[in-house]
């Protein structure tokens, strides 16, 4: 029994970091491929209501908290912390890898453009909606995964 429950946490973390590696690559990949090929500002239509910009932000996810600075620098980590923290203590519960490796890697994602340019590039433009990146919407995605994970039909109450 006690090597099962190892075998399904060791995989748990495993599915988790195979899920944030994933992640970080596709943001990373993007983020440099739309820096080298649209200048800051320019917009090029992508498909039909979608046009692909070049849009600095230093807020969070959609502009929020533009210009925070060290605040969300801080607020990332701790929610990273108190995410982790919780994976470490329930790696067993079921999914919850999916919505963890999600936040991880959109976080990481994020901070790497924080820390090294001062700001996040975003990219993705829709009508009437702030753009956005591939970590963006993994975080975004990520916390209703793991709502569900949370407070879904499994979920043990």
């Amino acid at each position: 029994m006690r090597r099962a429950t190892a075998s399904r946490r060791a995989a748990a973390f495993a599915w988790a970091g195979l899920t944030a590696g994933i992640v970080l690559v596709l943001d990373q990949v993007t983020k440099h491929t739309i820096a080298a090929g649209i200048d800051a500002g320019e917009s090029k239509k992508f498909l039909p209501g979608v046009h692909l910009v070049h849009v600095r932000n230093t807020g969070v996810a959609f502009s929020i908290f533009s210009g925070g600075g060290t605040l969300v620098l801080v607020f990332t980590l701790a929610a990273l912390a108190l995410l982790i923290g919780y994976f470490f203590r329930h790696p067993e519960r079921h999914l919850l890898w999916l919505p963890t490796g999600m936040l991880v890697g959109g976080a990481v994602g994020n901070l790497i453009d924080r820390i090294a340019n001062g700001a996040v590039t975003d990219f993705i433009k829709l009508p009437h909606w702030p753009a956005f990146n591939i970590a963006d919407m993994s975080i975004t995605f990520g916390v209703l995964v793991l709502l569900w994970v949370l407070e879904g039909p499994r979920a043990k109450r």
